[in-house]
């Protein structure tokens, strides 16, 4: 053989061989997203859900499932990360970012409650000269690493989308040789479901048309897949048809958003803010929410052809429940707690344990459920015992949202109290007249969305178009326009916190004090101050309603 022959022999050797090591590029690439929302630092298990620990186990396990087939795995959350247990708000948050760290969380989107602890250090709201009221969620923000998103929270003194550190309108990663983009934003309600002290100068921008220009930003830029976080809900109580939206309140904020956008747009919506759970598609777009504190978590699957780049298919999963036992497997592996997030929820819980376990020295007899009743027992308990706490005549509450978890029977405790009442609010006590009272429930007669009182009944009529509002302290009294009515509430309600009670009084009227307690810790004396027992058909107030309404028609009796 010549030696140019055996050249070209050997080369074709070296070719074929090369050949026969080179990996074969996969035909598709499968990357799972899943969606987290509304944890409200639930870090351990509880009764009804398995914390962040069990949801690591799931994530640990379909990165497994994952790895061994070339995809990819994206955890993403829709806000409201770290407000709601005292193993979260001991810390003011700290330990879910922590655990976050450990899951490796791919981005989040701030929610209205990330600004609910205010400054750096034990204010909620800023008391001191120079404090800055977003000084806690700017430094959870730099221990985080991750990316939060807002997109539509915008500065007003710059107009411009939010640019605090590690905090940006969205992001493009690389999963898997896939170019993924993620958009954060949160609910056009955010600064009135928070604490207004904290977030001034702030405003909220559009969400449908702040997520179609960001989305059409991260396209430019090579994006296949579009993941928007948004921290706005909606409900769905059917999962057995993806495409079947008939049992989903299609006039929630997120169902429109979505109805709005383009449809191919965006990829993949992961909602919250609204505690209610979402596999759908709508207008073409995959939304997933679930209900709060780690009880289920979201999912959709995409198939990708990495040669065109293109989507081949998608699956959407009905929410995942996170309670798990020792046989339970996912994605074809077992569940095990990631070891480093168990740690974070050990010392957390730790440091929690005995304020949680304290007696207060009541006994409940029976449950005092969260149910959608404004007049339920457990809304009745919270006015009544406020009401009876303070010098006023009448107590005003939200008991949709401003009530956070049953209370069970058997010995109260403090962590149980808590648990129902999270929030750091203020005691406010205000006079107003009873033309600003009657204009209060005028509001809410036209919204139907009822807030809970104590101290007076009211009666609506309609006569003629007209709507007839007669409020009767609980001594019989009429409460006249002229007359001066002492109403207790939290400054949440009082700087204007759901609109309850801006027709009476808004947040430049008066001047709060801080010399008051906290409401939750006004509800712990009146539990210790009180009666050993506690029966919740005491507090069902059917028999005689506060609230004494017809079924009007909106807009067929005016005020």
């Amino acid at each position: 053989m010549s030696r140019i022959n055996h050249f070209i022999v050997l080369l074709l050797s070296l070719t074929l061989a090369a050949c026969a090591v080179a990996p074969k590029q996969p035909d598709e690439i499968t990357l799972s997203i899943i969606g987290t929302n509304d944890v409200h630092g639930a870090i351990a298990a509880s009764d009804e859900a398995g914390g962040l620990v069990a949801v690591s186990a799931y994530v640990d396990a379909l990165r497994r499932a994952r790895a061994a087939d070339g995809g990819a795995v994206l955890l993403i959350d829709a806000g409201d990360m770290w407000q709601g247990t005292l193993e979260s708000n001991l810390v003011e948050g700290a330990a879910v970012v922590e655990a976050y760290n450990a899951m490796g969380v791919t981005a989040a989107a701030i929610g209205n409650h990330e600004f609910d602890f205010g400054p750096e250090g034990p204010n909620a709201i800023p008391l001191e000269e120079g404090e800055d009221p977003r000084g806690n969620l700017k430094q959870r923000a730099r221990e985080a690493a991750f990316p939060l998103l807002a997109a539509n929270l915008i500065d007003d003194t710059s107009g411009e989308p939010v640019a605090w550190d590690n905090v940006q309108p969205s992001i493009l990663i690389d999963a898997a040789g896939i170019k993924v983009g993620v958009v954060g934003v949160v609910t056009a309600n955010a600064l009135t479901t928070t604490i207004a002290a904290n977030i001034s100068n702030l405003s909220i921008a559009p969400l449908a048309d702040t997520i179609a220009a960001q989305a059409r930003k991260l396209r430019d830029d090579g994006a296949v897949l579009i993941v928007v976080a948004a921290h706005a809900g909606g409900k769905c109580t059917d999962f057995s048809d993806r495409q079947d939206l008939s049992s989903c309140d299609m006039s929630a904020e997120i169902m429109q958003v979505a109805s709005r956008l383009e449809p191919g747009l965006v990829d993949y919506i992961i909602g919250g803010h609204q505690h209610n759970p979402i596999a759908h598609i709508v207008n073409g777009t995959p939304i997933t929410s679930n209900h709060a504190n780690t009880f289920s978590f979201g999912r959709v699957d995409f198939r990708v052809d990495p040669g065109t780049q293109r989507v081949i298919s998608r699956q959407v999963f009905a929410p995942q429940p996170t309670k798990f036992d020792a046989q339970t497997t996912y994605a074809g592996y077992p569940l095990v707690a990631n070891p480093d997030v168990e740690a974070v929820a050990q010392i957390a819980s730790a440091r929690a344990v005995a304020l949680k376990q304290e007696s207060l020295g009541v006994t409940l007899t029976g449950p005092f459920n969260l149910v959608p009743d404004v007049e339920s027992a457990i809304g009745n308990l919270m006015t009544e015992a406020m009401l009876a706490s303070f010098d006023a005549d009448v107590a005003i509450h939200n008991v949709f949202g401003g009530i956070r978890s049953d209370l069970p029977p058997g010995e109260l405790t403090y962590g149980e109290v808590f648990e129902m009442f999270p929030f750091d609010n203020i005691v406010t006590i205000h006079e107003v007249s009873g033309l600003e009272l009657q204009e209060v429930i005028a509001r809410h007669v036209r919204e139907r969305r009822k807030p809970g009182f104590a101290g007076m009944r009211v009666f609506v009529s309609c006569d003629n178009g007209r709507m007839n509002i007669d409020m009767r302290l609980n001594d019989g009294r009429v409460i006249g326009d002229d007359d001066r009515v002492r109403v207790v509430a939290n400054d949440y309600l009082a700087l204007g916190g759901d609109g309850i009670l801006t027709p009476a009084f808004r947040g430049e009227d008066f001047e709060l004090r801080y010399d008051m307690p906290l409401t939750r810790d006004a509800l712990v004396s009146w539990f210790r101050a009180g009666p050993d027992t506690l029966a919740p058909e005491d507090f069902r107030s059917h028999d005689a309603p506060k609230w004494n309404v017809p079924d009007i028609t909106p807009g067929a009796c005016e005020y």
